[in-house]
């Protein structure tokens, strides 16, 4: 088949020690699925998780010991870092179960869901879709994917995000309020899922405003570090 202009090369992450890429499929995120953050977004409680989705090509893709660079969005003056573990979906399925959701995944890999927050909550005032604050250009920065037997306790991992050498985000992937295989159960209920998903699991507490110059260094322990500069 031939095509009327060449389609767009396949996004793909790097793999700690692969010389094969990780192929990306689609991005999934899930909401406010941290109970401080939830808690500073003005909600309580453990609600049913939502997602929205980021496409594949909104990933700024860091190598290891690199640093990666990101542009300021353009229409925002309010663009918020949000530290997140990723999970690396390598086999596919619908209705998978919690117990199961294991044998799903590939790997791990540490993310920043990066928002135009003014924009997302004018949206959200007007009562209308926010993919404008979320699924903007360069917003979803990674670093490399650990493969899942050399990840380590990653459910139990901490999770924290420096800006300029100052503590931002600090937190454990345990006080997640939808586990991993939780949110695999619930999310492949409502789409099936594909080798090459990427899961941006949700962000703790402490999400706040950068600027151009800022440098963000993100952290999953076991995972190594995701470092991005906003110019």
């Amino acid at each position: 088949m031939s095509f009327l202009f060449s389609p767009p090369a396949t996004v793909s992450v790097p793999v700690m020690g692969e010389s094969r890429a990780f192929p990306v499929h689609r991005i999934y995120c899930v909401g406010r699925n941290y109970e401080e953050h939830a808690k500073e977004m003005g909600f309580t409680g453990r609600e049913p998780p939502f997602f929205f989705l980021k496409p594949a090509d909104a990933l700024v893709v860091v190598a290891a010991g690199q640093t990666g660079t990101m542009p300021y969005p353009s229409q925002t003056s309010n663009l918020h870092h949000e530290i997140e573990l990723v999970v690396a979906i390598g086999k596919g399925g619908k209705n998978i179960k919690a117990a199961d959701a294991a044998q799903h995944i590939y790997g791990y890999a540490v993310g920043l869901d990066m928002t135009r927050r003014d924009l997302q909550n004018d949206m959200k005032k007007q009562g209308r879709p926010w993919c404008i604050g979320k699924a903007f250009d360069h917003s979803a920065p990674i670093g490399p994917i650990t493969p899942l037997a050399h990840a380590g306790d990653v459910n139990n991992a901490d999770i924290r995000l420096q800006v300029n050498d100052s503590d931002r985000q600090r937190s454990n992937v345990s006080k997640l309020i939808w586990n991993v295989a939780e949110t695999i159960e619930h999310l492949s209920a409502a789409w099936e899922l594909q080798p090459g998903d990427l899961i941006y699991t949700g962000t703790p507490e402490g999400v706040a405003a950068v600027v151009k110059g800022d440098k963000l260094v993100g952290e999953v322990a076991g995972l190594g570090q995701l470092k991005v500069q906003i110019f």
